[in-house]
């Protein structure tokens, strides 16, 4: 009988055990950004790395004044996204690491992890949205004319219908967005590719060229270091765009961070100042 009951004893106490709930397993590790695992960046956010290492690594293209600009001469940058850039690097106990990149590669270069923020005058594109995440905007933008002062009244009000006639010469420089809008919209006026944007506008200057159309904020800025050329309707541009910096996919932290770290800087001033600064009267 005793042999029975412990028995007995010994099935419930297994049938208690096989019924009890299992211990929660240790909490997984933090998912490794997409970019990180697939690109070769260690593990973890740039919110943590990148003070650790005391170098923010910025992808920017140098020819897009007034955002930004390399100086042959000393091999300096300069420019108000440049000037984002330092104070993006400061707030994470960083330098900043400039590195050189052209527009059609830029995106290329944060998602496979060569920088880690991509600044210059970006604009928000789908397409470059499928390969890199975006801040939030710095300002807003879009495609207006640039043309000599003396041919304003050739082009009229600067409609798309002044622009695009047989014997308007129209420079864009490759691989961005100025480029993507001449080829979906001038049917009938020639399109040179310039490879050099530093040098664009003296092409038009010289008569070489009688027309780009650019971002807004940059006509701006070339009409008044150049006064022979005028911006034509900068305030109502043919397009709507938006500017930001380029960040790598999947870091979430790191992200959060440039978004806050661009709000802050967009509403207490420091942008204005530093567009001022590049736009502002002569």
């Amino acid at each position: 009988m005793k042999r029975a009951a412990a028995l007995s004893t010994l099935v419930c106490l297994l049938a208690l055990t096989a019924a009890a709930p299992a211990a929660p397993s240790a909490p997984e590790a933090p998912a490794v950004p997409e970019a990180a695992r697939e690109k070769g960046r260690s593990p973890g956010s740039l919110l943590d790395s990148v003070p650790r290492s005391g170098v923010l690594k910025v992808c920017t293209t140098g020819d897009y004044r007034p955002f930004t600009h390399l100086d042959p001469a000393d091999g300096t940058y300069s420019g108000v996204d440049i000037k984002m850039a330092d104070d993006l690097a400061a707030s994470l106990d960083a330098e900043p690491e400039f590195v050189a990149t052209t527009w059609a590669n830029l995106s290329k270069d944060v998602a496979a992890g060569r920088c880690d923020i991509g600044v210059g005058g970006v604009s928000i594109t789908l397409p470059r949205a499928r390969q890199v995440a975006f801040s939030e905007p710095t300002r807003e933008d879009g495609k207006t004319p640039i043309v000599r002062c003396a041919d304003k009244e050739r082009f009229g009000a600067g409609a798309l219908a002044d622009i695009d006639k047989a014997g308007t010469k129209v420079i864009v420089n490759p691989g961005g967005t100025n480029e993507q809008f001449a080829r979906e919209h001038i049917k009938q006026a020639t399109i040179t590719l310039h490879p050099e944007n530093t040098t664009i506008f003296q092409e038009i200057i010289e008569g070489r060229a009688d027309v780009m159309m650019t971002d807004a904020s940059e006509t701006l800025y070339q009409s008044k270091i150049h006064p022979e050329l005028c911006s034509l309707h900068p305030e109502k541009p043919f397009t709507f765009s938006e500017k930001a910096y380029a960040l790598p996919r999947g870091d979430h932290q790191f992200k959060e961070y440039v978004d806050q770290f661009t709000h802050l800087a967009t509403h207490d001033g420091t942008y204005a100042a530093y567009e001022e600064e590049w736009m502002g009267a002569s």
